[in-house]
């Protein structure tokens, strides 16, 4: 016997079930036509014969299936479409039109004023247009299979496909565009550097992957090499992983996927960007001038948000290039739930291509595989290295008021190899390995409970490890390591719309932070295991006012750290005043601090490849980090041309000596100081819709000051005095695009031995003698890259491209980094040790996008 509680539980879920197929079936949705005629098939008896290729991708809403002539006229009203009956049941379909002309008039919805410079693009094709003083656009020879894109700054983007054109009565309908009365954060250049690079009102630059165009070198969108374009962003190294914004370490900048921060960020041990830029939607960099709902990071926040949106029909794509290979897919299960996926991982064990040669070549040059390898002729050395990625993001909108999205990330790099020794009399084999992990989880729950106010739920898992097993045959000695960062966070943000030129925004954050440094050593036995957890609570309120010429943001954020029982108060501005047509100025500054930063541990590396390992702050030896930013800009923007200047001084405080790489007397020291950075970013960039050009230069003086060392002020090892990249993007065809550049900086600092006396006595120990630290400094750097890019079509809902990237086409030998061992034939004298950049390494991509 059924039970009236289960009775009443299946009724409730069929009620849901049914409501929820309702919402999906209304009439907004597009349907294939050969699902309609299949339907139609089957409910008539009856049998279309036509081409599939001309019927795909051909979409309309539902027919009604009664009366097969009413569902034919349907779709002949609605489709350019010819119905003929051969017999009672045979009937044959003709496409008569496959490219059309249309037209059409954008209005604004509210006032009615036609819109004038509103873009007009196809979907997937270089064909655009834009209206004109009547609100006017018309295209040519259009497929009727895609879409038109129509988007305008502060209104929605409307995607609308031909056919809908094709129903219209009038010859140029009336197209109704809403406004987005509250993006009050607009953007102020459409097309920075090249397209997809956007600069906003408050100073931030945001990368838009769908849109980006090419920049020289690349092959792909590279989310982290991509912003080393813009002035002040350095990599002394070469290193997607070691960015330095405005002089400052890596482990300085935040870096966020869709709310998780992340502690890892590249493939190849810093090489290549562990992010794919497929679901990648956009790129925020905020230099200084932070919102103050952000922490950590006192030198940059590199704010990364994937694709938020369910679509209308299945997205996906697959690429592969001369290192690795990827995919992504889109699927919107209904209207109201979608899942996104993409992957990549490296296809070194199935093909090994020059290009990862030199990659290989480049990450590993002073690691336990070269050096091994070259200190026993008797020895051969068999390595593997391989990487991968994956994402996925859960998408379910309950209503048009209320969403939830959960996310995952796992970001791997995994690296063995085996030493094989033979002498006369036998064979020994030794295995090492290397992993390295970054996992990341979240969700999000955002409620607009009204037009002016909403709220944002999310929380986050992140976890980082770097493990490594390493036998030192030289010992006999087995060394196991590992470095691990778990961190879970929450955060609720409110955003209360006061007036159209107003928001409020505050909210509460929550992270507990523990981070785990362990290493075992076999002979003799020895164990060292250090574990540090830290809580920390945040509130914080921000407003934001933008009308006419002047934006203002103001805001701070108050943290409070249990362990400590400190509090640090955190004030943000960002203030921009257009002072004419074409001027306008502006002033930032921000306080920031980060409770975890990264050390290097030149005494227990990773297998020579990953030195740098996650601590916490502890209050003592290992105070909490704390920055302050200012600039000052003026810039100059007409008719696409934009000319800026921005003065800054950043000062970061209580930094410890061994997270900084010391190669000199300091090295093994532990001291707190600070460093000071101050200097010019200057650039000019003219864009056209065929061509964009730019030139940059930062100037800056970066010193250290540690009081208990002598000398107590020294130059930063991060001093880049000055650096010019320039580069040029030009559409020789619509399909086709080249991109040439150059970057030139001044050489990095680095400490010598003292002539005459460059080894002394540490106890047992024979080490470098260093004279005075970063007193010299290494030659220019000097790089010129080049990229090109073609596009194509294979079918009117298949596009592909094809590029090829050279990246260092003169093949010059850089040196990023230059220190000193003492000779083991002589312990009285120094082997000068020189740290090259990638040679001429050329990479070829093809990516086929549905």
């Amino acid at each position: 016997m059924i039970r009236p509680e289960k009775v009443f539980f299946l009724s409730v879920l069929l009620s849901i079930a049914f409501s929820v197929y309702a919402q999906d079936r209304n009439d907004d949705i597009q349907i294939p036509l050969t699902t309609i005629l299949a339907e139609l098939e089957v409910e008539h008896d009856v049998k279309f014969s036509y081409s599939p290729e001309d019927l795909t991708g051909l979409m309309t809403t539902a027919v009604l299936k009664y009366d097969l002539n009413i569902a034919l006229s349907e779709l002949s009203a609605r489709l350019p479409l010819s119905f003929k009956f051969i017999d009672d049941r045979y009937i044959t379909v003709t496409v008569l039109l496959r490219e059309v002309e249309i037209c059409g008039r954008i209005i604004d919805e509210e006032s009615g004023i036609p819109l004038e410079t509103v873009s007009v693009r196809v979907l997937g094709r270089p064909e655009g247009s834009i209206t004109n003083a009547e609100g006017i656009f018309k295209l040519g020879s259009v497929s009727i299979k895609t879409k038109v894109e129509i988007s305008l700054l502060g209104y929605e983007t409307l995607n609308l496909s031909v056919i809908s054109f094709l129903n219209k009565t009038n010859e140029c309908p009336d197209i109704l565009l809403g406004e987005m009365p509250y993006e009050l954060n607009e953007i102020v250049l459409t097309k920075f550097l090249t397209t997809g690079l956007q600069s906003r009102t408050d100073g931030s630059l945001e990368l838009n992957t769908a849109k980006f165009g090419i920049l020289p070198g690349l092959t792909d969108p590279d989310v982290l090499q991509s912003i080393q374009a813009l002035p002040g962003v350095e990599s002394i190294n070469e290193s997607i992983a070691n960015i330095n914004v405005r002089g400052g370490t890596n482990d300085q900048n935040l870096m966020l996927w869709d709310g998780i921060k992340m502690y890892h960020s590249g493939h190849f041990f810093g090489l290549i960007s562990a992010y794919n830029p497929n679901l990648t939607e956009k790129v925020i960099v905020i230099k200084n001038g932070t919102s103050a709902e952000f922490s950590d990071g006192v030198s940059s926040t590199v704010n990364m948000l994937t694709a938020d949106k369910i679509g209308d029909e299945i997205r996906g794509g697959a690429g592969v290039n001369l290192l690795s290979a990827d995919a992504f897919l889109q699927i919107p299960f209904s209207k109201r739930i979608g899942l996104h996926l993409s992957g990549r991982r490296s296809i070194s064990d199935a093909v090994t291509t020059p290009t990862f040669d030199n990659y290989f070549e480049r990450s590993f040059q002073d690691s336990d595989i070269s050096t091994q390898a070259e200190s026993n002729e008797n020895s051969e050395i068999k390595s593997d290295f391989r990487f991968y990625d994956f994402s996925a993001k859960l998408l379910v909108d309950f209503n048009n008021d209320h969403a939830f999205r959960v996310n995952f990330i796992s970001i791997d790099n995994a690296l063995n190899y085996t030493q094989v020794t033979t002498d006369e009399s036998s064979q020994s084999v030794n295995s090492s390995e290397l992993f390295q992990r970054n996992l990341g989880g979240g969700f999000k729950i955002r409620s607009d409970w009204s037009d002016r106010f909403s709220t944002l739920l999310q929380g986050h898992y992140s976890r980082y490890n770097v493990e490594s097993d390493d036998f030192r045959s030289t010992s006999d000695q087995r060394l196991s390591q590992a470095n691990e960062v778990l961190e879970t966070g929450i955060k609720f943000h409110a955003l209360l719309h006061l007036f159209p030129f107003l928001d409020l925004k505050s909210g509460y954050q929550f992270n507990e932070t523990g981070i785990l440094n362990e290493t075992l050593v076999s002979a003799p036995s020895y164990e060292r295991t250090k574990k540090d957890v830290l809580l920390n609570h945040a509130i914080y309120l921000e407003g934001e006012y933008h009308k006419g010429n002047t934006y203002l943001r103001l805001g701070g954020r108050l943290n409070y750290f249990e362990k400590f029982q400190k509090f640090i108060f955190e004030p943000r501005l960002v203030w921009r005043q257009k002072i004419s047509d074409y001027f306008a100025l502006s002033v930032k500054g921000e306080f920031k601090n980060q409770s975890a930063t990264q050390i290097v541990d030149f005494q227990d590396d990773f297998l020579g490849v990953e030195n740098r390992r996650w601590i916490l702050a502890n209050g003592e030896d290992i105070p909490i980090s704390e920055s302050k930013q200012a600039s000052f800009g003026l810039e100059y923007s007409q008719d696409r041309l934009l000319i800026s200047a921005t003065a800054f001084f950043k000062e970061v405080e209580n930094i410890t000596a061994s997270s900084q790489g010391f190669y000199n007397s300091f090295q093994y020291v532990k001291a707190t100081g600070r460093y000071e950075v101050q200097g010019i970013e200057f650039l000019l960039n003219k864009t056209s819709d065929r061509y964009s050009g730019w030139v940059s230069y930062t100037s800056s003086i970066n010193d250290y000051e540690f009081p208990d060392l002598t000398p107590s002020r020294f130059p930063n090892s991060f001093d880049i005095r000055h650096s010019v990249s320039a580069a040029f993007n030009l559409n020789i065809f619509d399909s086709f695009e080249i991109s040439l550049g150059g970057l030139w900086r001044t050489g990095t600092p680095y400490s010598a031995p003292v002539p005459g006396n460059e080894t002394i006595q540490n106890g047992s120990f024979t080490v470098v003698n260093y004279g005075d630290p970063n007193n010299l400094r290494l030659d220019d750097f000097y790089r010129l890259d080049s990229s090109i890019r073609y596009s194509f079509n294979l079918t009117p809902e298949i596009m592909g491209s094809l590029r090829a990237g050279v990246i260092n086409l003169t093949n010059r030998k850089n040196i990023i980094n230059r220190y000193y061992e003492v000779d083991p034939d002589d312990s009285e004298k120094t082997i000068q040790v020189d740290n090259v950049s990638l040679g001429i390494t050329p990479n070829i991509s093809l990516r086929i996008n549905f």
